[in-house]
């Protein structure tokens, strides 16, 4: 075999051949002995990577582009975490797990606050050695304050996007999202990428938009038939809908939240409205659902395939913030206990939530299951978290896949969303 083949000039040639040659052209290779079949699949990244083969583009740039340890291709990446939602923490703390996974992967990184942004030089920021995890973020057991950290802002601290951010992430391969919450997983980053041809990870912004807000979800999910719990979506000051209300227990919850910020259980009346002033305060749409009693389930899907189900359960009360991201607060199996029907009917819902949300590359699915093994959707998360104790990670190890392969995963299923748009 060829082992010190060029790989970049193989792909180039290929690239400027006819689409319909290509396939024939790496058989012809390999048969001639020319490339292995790990060089063939290295090349396909390459040309996924530059945006794939169509019959008007003709020419690649592969001058960002190189070979690592002759396994795959090392990419510029920033990571961008943080923000000024409620699961700020949250971020800051998956931002840096992802950081330090692609870091060992090879790829050259750069780790970013999307509110705090950076002050130095941004030219060649790629090439400074620097760790840019170190004091980057943890979690506490109570909601982040925002005012502290709108505080630490120099310039004007209204403004969502800090200083130099569109400048580093311009010069990047791709953005892999470790947002959470708003103004990173509703859609409006995404949509802001997009129109200056930032290379983003994760589903696009429409998806982002219709996962975030739990009304709309649950109005596809009845459209599409997917089980979800009965529910309806009021503003502050509805008062005969609030009135009306008669299923208890019951969950009040911020219309457009996540990490269960926002979220409280009612067992009557007096208790509802209490929970209600609390949701009120994070936002001025609330939902009110039926309480499924039972055992608690997320399923993640990675390019539309379902991975194993995981069962979550809280040692004390329900999956709330502390239960979420204080390690040994839950207790979490997986593959879950269920029989085999059960688990692939679950996994099939988890699919159709994926398609009836129009979602791409990657998403996390919430389910309650109650005592006669009825199963009910509760969300979509579009950028699951990715913490040491993050529910996505667990499941892909379940089906040998580190977290690091899995950081890899997303990178190159991101990257394909980018090639059937070329």
């Amino acid at each position: 075999m060829a082992k010190s083949l060029d790989v970049a000039r193989y792909a180039h040639v290929f690239c400027h051949a006819h689409s319909k040659k290509y396939s024939a052209l790496l058989v012809w290779l390999f048969t001639k002995r020319c490339i292995s079949e790990e060089y063939i699949s290295l090349i396909e990244n390459t040309i996924q990577y530059t945006g794939g083969l169509n019959e008007n583009k003709k020419e690649v740039n592969f001058s960002h582009i190189r070979v690592w340890k002759g396994r795959f291709i090392v990419m510029k990446i920033v990571v961008l975490a943080g923000g000024i939602s409620t699961e700020r923490d949250v971020s800051l703390v998956t931002g840096s797990m992802i950081y330090k996974a692609l870091r060992k992967k090879g790829h050259e990184l750069v780790l970013l606050d999307v509110y705090l942004g950076y002050e130095g030089d941004v030219r060649d920021i790629f090439a400074l050695d620097k760790d840019w995890s170190e004091n980057f973020g943890a979690i506490s057991e109570i909601n982040p304050d925002i005012s502290a950290v709108k505080a630490m802002r120099k310039d004007n601290p209204e403004r969502v996007i800090g200083p130099n951010v569109i400048e580093i992430c311009s010069q990047a391969d791709i953005v892999f999202l470790a947002l959470h919450g708003q103004n990173g997983e509703d859609g409006k980053i995404q949509a802001m990428f997009d129109l200056l041809n930032i290379k983003y990870t994760g589903t696009d912004y429409l998806s982002s938009a219709l996962a975030m807000d739990k009304a709309i979800s649950k109005e596809l999910f009845n459209k599409y038939k997917i089980p979800t719990p009965k529910g309806i979506t009021i503003c502050r000051n509805e008062r005969q809908a609030v009135d009306a209300w008669s299923i208890f227990p019951c969950i009040a919850k911020v219309n457009c939240g996540g990490s269960s910020v926002g979220v409280y259980m009612a067992d009557n009346k007096e208790q509802l409205e209490e929970a209600l002033e609390k949701a009120f305060t994070f936002e001025n749409r609330v939902i009110i659902e039926q309480y499924i009693d039972g055992r608690e389930f997320s399923v993640g899907v990675m390019d539309g395939k379902a991975l194993p189900i995981i069962e979550i359960a809280p040692k004390v009360g329900f999956y709330d913030y502390k239960n979420k991201y204080q390690a040994g607060s839950t207790v979490e199996t997986c593959p879950a206990a269920l029989d085999a029907n059960v688990t692939k009917a679950m996994q099939n819902c988890a699919e159709a939530v994926y398609r009836a949300l129009r979602l791409k590359t990657y998403a996390r699915m919430d389910f309650r299951m109650d005592k006669e093994l009825n199963f009910y959707c509760l969300e979509a998360n579009t950028l699951p978290g990715m913490t040491p104790t993050s529910l996505l990670p667990q499941e892909a190890e379940a089906v040998g896949v580190g977290f690091e392969e899995l950081c890899q995963q997303i990178i190159e299923i991101s990257m394909k969303k980018y090639a059937s748009m070329a």
